[in-house]
């Protein structure tokens, strides 16, 4: 994928993200499968920094979880993380309308 696509695409991985962890708790294998399933291809050197960043900035909460032998961090929108996905979902609507016409 050329690079100015992963620049735009990287805001909807963040919206995408916060959706699900704010449904829910969320990691990062079970992240990289929703996001490959809606035809996005995010690599875990990409998908890591991403979801350490939107924890480093407020937007989600980290936390270890053992599974079994399996030890992984889940996690959950703050809630910062809602206000902005609450902010980020009135934008999506305004821009669709723009981008591809109100019905």
């Amino acid at each position: 994928m050329e690079a100015i696509y992963r620049e735009v695409l990287l805001s909807f991985w963040k919206v995408h993200i916060l959706h699900h962890a704010s449904e829910g708790p969320i990691h990062g294998q079970w992240v990289q499968t929703e996001l490959r399933r809606h035809g996005y291809e995010i690599s875990p050197g990409t998908l890591y920094p991403l979801l350490h960043g939107l924890e480093k900035k407020g937007y989600l909460k980290g936390a270890e979880h053992r599974d079994g032998k399996s030890l992984r961090r889940v996690y959950r929108a703050t809630p910062f993380g809602r206000k902005a996905l609450k902010a980020a979902k009135e934008k999506v609507r305004e821009l669709f309308g723009e981008v591809v016409g109100e019905s």
